[in-house]
């Protein structure tokens, strides 16, 4: 049985907390941060045991999750629970973070409520849940989400910056290839495969308009030559 249930943004600030069991008190909550959040060496075990009080926690971006007890329970069953609840959330407002954390906070209150009783977990499939509890999470754009609808917007591209001018506009192509051949000692070959890539330098001015193709020079000489040989073969 889980004793209390805490949710930490990156700095050991508290977004969610709820106390399932009277054994389980405030103390906890700065243990954790201390022991785990603030340690200076890297914290390995996702389980922490302190004062006869087991830590299980887990991290999503900058939020950790982490789930109280003084029992000795499954932790198998307890890193289920946890991994089940973050997908909740994030079926429910999208990207795990601190400020979607902050957003819904009543949402997520509503959520717990359901999902733990007394500390014991119960119906943890969002399909379910949605059925009944049918607050629509509020989603907030992240950085890339921002960046592509203000391209979209304004026309801006972030990958090239404005008024790049060059004396003669060059572009400069080359293909790389690589043939790795591996053969045994009586010269029958094992394996060969060919890996290749195009790197490309530009020495253009603006934002032109370039369209490329490959030669098919030779694809089409070579089946100049099956047609011509065919009545031969007849």
């Amino acid at each position: 049985m889980i004793g209390g249930l805490f949710v930490y943004n990156h700095k050991g600030e508290v977004l969610i907390s709820r106390i399932y069991r009277d054994d389980i008190s405030r103390n906890s909550v700065d243990a954790f941060r201390v022991n785990v959040i603030h340690a200076r060496q890297q914290v390995r075990s996702p389980v922490t045991n302190m004062a006869r009080t087991s830590f299980f926690h887990i991290k999503r971006g900058n939020v950790w999750i982490c789930a109280v007890t003084r029992h000795n329970i499954n932790a198998a069953m307890v890193f289920e629970f946890l991994n089940r609840f973050a997908e909740t959330m994030q079926s429910y407002f999208g990207k795990l973070n601190e400020e979607n954390v902050k957003n819904n906070f009543v949402l997520i209150y509503e959520l717990l409520d359901e999902i733990l009783d007394f500390g014991y977990p119960q119906n943890t499939d969002p399909g379910v849940l949605k059925t009944f509890i049918t607050q629509q999470g509020v989603r907030t754009a992240c950085k890339e989400e921002q960046a592509q609808i203000t391209s979209q917007v304004t026309g801006q591209i972030g990958w090239r910056r404005e008024g790049i001018k060059y004396r003669r506009n060059e572009l400069f192509l080359d293909v790389i290839e690589y043939v790795n051949l591996l053969m045994s000692q009586q010269g029958q070959v094992l394996s060969a495969h060919v890996a290749g890539k195009v790197a490309m330098k530009s020495y253009l001015s603006g934002m032109p308009e370039c369209k490329f193709g490959i030669n098919d020079k030779l694809t089409i000489e070579t089946k100049g030559r099956g047609t011509s040989e065919d009545p031969a073969k007849a």
